[in-house]
């Protein structure tokens, strides 16, 4: 029997990654600074939370290759 494989790329819509991504890196420029000033938090945690949050925003946008194993798929043919 002849086996086909059809690779398909299915069409990503990144619109809602992007807009929490992009939320999540504001918060990190400018309100996690504006908020901890206001608490009085020392600068070792602000930078720690400035540095999760931006890890976070990375992921969001795609950064862990996660994205790409789902938009991607292999239909098989016998």
């Amino acid at each position: 029997m002849n086996t086909h494989q059809i690779a398909v790329n299915a069409p990503r819509n990144n619109s809602g990654s992007l807009a929490l991504g992009t939320g999540l890196a504001f918060a990190s420029l400018i309100l996690v600074p504006a908020l901890a000033a206001s608490f009085g938090v020392g600068p070792s945690l602000t930078g720690a939370l400035r540095i999760a949050l931006m890890k976070a925003s990375n992921r969001a946008l795609g950064g862990s290759g996660a994205g790409d194993k789902a938009a991607n798929s292999t239909l098989v043919r016998h």
